[in-house]
């Protein structure tokens, strides 16, 4: 992982609904898969913040519903460490909807993201408003 200093918290399994903080047209996706994870037999794949994720969209516009996005985790609920020993966790699950190389769909991101995916998706810290 290039820009992460340590191990990241995987907070989300395939499954979990994330929010999205966009304005891309998505409300609520589900992961489907997590490309590039190399996980155990029986484990299902988990991602954290800073990931990218195969995502379907639950809730949104009727252009957007039922659509296979990728997307990046920004928030997670689960408690994750940072290289200085502190400890941080947000209120809800969220992602930002990109292509396949990391450009953002939306023009615009709401509420703060995680400093992990800033530092290792670009777009994503130059659109966002708030870096915590």
């Amino acid at each position: 992982m290039k820009g992460i200093s340590g191990k990241q918290t995987n907070g989300l399994i395939t499954g979990s609904r994330l929010n999205v903080i966009d304005n891309s047209g998505a409300k609520v996706i589900e992961i489907i898969s997590v490309p590039r994870y190399h996980g155990v037999a029986r484990r299902l794949p988990a991602a954290g913040v800073g990931d990218m994720v195969m995502a379907s969209v639950k809730k949104g516009t009727p252009q957007m519903r039922r659509q296979i996005v990728y997307a990046v985790i920004v928030r997670q609920k689960r408690p994750m460490r940072r290289a200085d020993g502190t400890m941080i966790f947000f209120e809800d699950n969220a992602a930002v909807i990109t292509t396949e190389t990391g450009e953002t769909r939306g023009t615009d991101i709401k509420g703060p993201v995680a400093r992990e995916a800033a530092e290792r998706w670009p777009r994503v810290s130059a659109t966002a408003n708030m870096i915590i």
